[in-house]
């Protein structure tokens, strides 16, 4: 990754045309928590494909554009891919398993587990019976007969932990998963399956997919700390808000008809339209200042965040992903980082800010993380 100007920004063709792959500098790779495995700053994200139910309101890629969008991912250095069982019913994964056939060894496989998949009362959460049942249907789905990284897509308070744990455990030793992940967990939920999964000798999840972005850094709280402490990697799911960090949505505009913040989709929630505003503004004049797009700006100052690995990206068309793509190659600077770190601050919640005035001479890596910038 390096920094552009203006000048340079078209020439390194972050400014991609027709939605053909960016000519990146060079792909970074980064270590996915304490695992041997590497994974690519970028992960192709896959949840519009099929845009069947509610996932209409995200996108409908059909096979052939998936096709397209695997082929410019690849030619990135893209090396994950990652999806879930209940997008658009399954159809997701299927559409994943057929642009993957003949070359499923180029790339790590990345999928979920959780959510309803039926009507019946043990087609949801994460017991056993789910997860055995449904790693195997999206095994099938994918065409593969491994997921390199399955995770726990939502919390389960009724399953006690040590069974999903089993659970995954039985997965592993089957060579049917490789590591296993979280996501969508709370700070303490977190906390409490790693140290079940070390009292037990269970498999210990090697990272967390979570929501973090300049709309929303509420993961700066607990769960990014956590991250830099226990040693997990950061996947990061719609690192752009949902399109709110485009540059389309702006104070006094309307986006254009079809964008997702005009359906009922509501994720995220928007609490302060003001300061969200504010944000865009900032990073639309950082991005012309180095001739690339508000939403690059906002993808790279996440790429830069403490524990973050890798950002999921997702789009509805070849022209948004060579854009994200090339978010890879910009480095933003200490006063581009500072500016987006002021307008997009969150505030100092208790016991945080009595941790500020009182417990500044001893604060830990992992406590710095949220606390270094009011020090």
């Amino acid at each position: 990754m390096r920094g552009a100007t203006a000048a340079t920004g078209a020439a390194n063709g972050r400014r991609a045309i027709g939605g053909t792959a960016p000519k990146l500098a060079r792909m970074e790779y980064r270590a996915l928590g304490r695992s041997g495995l590497q994974v690519s700053v970028l992960t192709m994200g896959t949840m519009t494909f099929g845009g069947t139910g509610n996932f209409a309101n995200v996108g409908n890629t059909d096979v052939d554009e998936a096709r397209r969008q695997l082929d410019m991912c690849l030619a990135a250095g893209v090396n994950l891919i990652d999806t879930a069982d209940v997008y658009s019913g399954g159809l997701s994964e299927q559409i994943v398993g057929e642009v993957l056939r003949g070359r499923r060894d180029k790339v790590l496989l990345a999928t979920k587990v959780r959510m309803s998949m039926g009507s019946g009362p043990n087609d949801a959460g994460l017991s056993r019976h789910h997860i055995v049942s449904g790693c195997e249907a999206s095994l099938r789905r994918l065409g593969t007969d491994h997921i390199d990284l399955y995770q726990v897509h939502e919390w389960d308070g009724v399953t006690p932990l040590e069974e999903t744990l089993e659970a995954l455990d039985l997965l592993v030793r089957s060579g049917k998963v490789r590591y296993v992940g979280a996501s969508n967990y709370a700070g303490w939920q977190l906390m409490k399956a790693l140290g079940t999964a070390e009292r037990h000798g269970l498999p210990r999840f090697v990272s967390q997919q979570i929501y973090y972005s300049l709309q929303a850094r509420d993961a700066e709280y607990e769960l990014i700390p956590a991250a830099v402490d226990q040693g997990l990697g950061v996947l990061v799911w719609s690192p752009l808000a949902g399109g709110l960090l485009s540059g389309r949505y702006r104070r006094d505009q309307q986006p254009s008809a079809g964008s997702r913040q005009l359906t009922e989709w509501g994720e995220p929630p928007v609490y302060d339209r003001e300061k969200l505003y504010d944000t865009v503004d900032a990073l639309i004049e950082i991005g012309q200042a180095h001739g690339v797009s508000a939403a690059q700006v906002a993808l790279a100052y996440v790429l830069g965040r403490p524990a973050v690995t890798s950002l999921v990206i997702g789009a509805r068309t070849g022209e948004q992903l060579a854009d994200n793509l090339a978010a890879a190659d910009l480095v933003l600077d200490a006063e581009e980082r500072k500016r987006l770190d002021d307008v997009s601050a969150i505030p100092l919640l208790y016991p945080y800010w009595h941790q500020a005035k009182t417990a500044r001479d001893r604060l830990s890596p992992a406590d710095l993380t949220l606390l270094g910038q009011y020090l």
